[in-house]
């Protein structure tokens, strides 16, 4: 027996998109080594037991999201992951994404849809650059967050002995959301190489090392 594995992806991202669930699979070894190839080529994130744990946009895990559509409830993988569902569901034109401060734990939710950002002043920051985002791409999630502004940025990054990662708002935010995951949901999708990720970056506002672009000169 054999497994396609761009038909494995599909049913894998299309259940999540569908239900906010990975879905049932054979526990068998054919679909286990389509699983690690899907691993290996970035399309899933798996656990030490070959369970699925994300597919962005996607988790199967709490990462610190909540995304409320009309008709399903998923975890976000990140503040990333979770401005991107509306944009890849088409059945959901907006979405309320909701989850706490790290630093004060002040709740926040935001209604994101596909036309505008939201208006608020909350702040985003990411800790690990672009370069590094797999090395352990789940503690990369876990540490793209949203926060109330900068003062409590600091002071996470006080209390954490972090160095402080990349910050923007949620204006650059959902501009980065927007298109990062265009046709994920479709056959014969194709990561971006870093050449065409580097452009996307840049025309979302992006700049510095932290993106593998060069420091804004304005």
């Amino acid at each position: 027996m054999t497994v396609d594995d761009e038909e494995l992806r599909l049913t894998i991202y299309r259940s999540f998109a569908d239900t906010g669930h990975a879905p049932r699979l054979l526990e068998d070894d054919a679909t286990r080594a389509a699983l690690h190839r899907l691993a290996a080529a970035r399309h899933v994130v798996l656990d030490e037991n070959s369970r699925i744990v994300m597919a962005h946009p996607f988790a199967s895990i709490p990462l610190g999201f909540a995304v409320m559509g009309r008709e399903t409830l998923w975890w976000g993988g990140c503040a990333w992951d979770s401005f991107a569902v509306p944009h890849l569901v088409d059945r959901e034109p907006e979405v309320l994404v909701s989850t706490q401060c790290p630093a004060c734990a002040a709740p926040s939710a935001w209604v994101v849809g596909r036309d505008a950002p939201p208006a608020e002043g909350q702040i985003a920051h990411f800790l690990t650059p672009v370069a590094h985002m797999w090395d352990d791409v789940v503690h990369t999630c876990e540490h793209q967050r949203i926060f109330c502004d900068e003062r409590c940025v600091d002071a996470w990054l006080t209390d954490t002995q972090h160095d402080k990662g990349y910050v923007m708002d949620l204006a650059t935010l959902w501009r980065l959301a927007r298109g990062w995951y265009a046709g994920r949901l479709d056959h014969g999708y194709e990561r971006r190489d870093p050449s065409s990720a580097a452009a996307y970056f840049a025309e979302v506002g992006l700049t510095g090392p932290f993106w593998g672009l060069p420091s804004s000169t304005t």
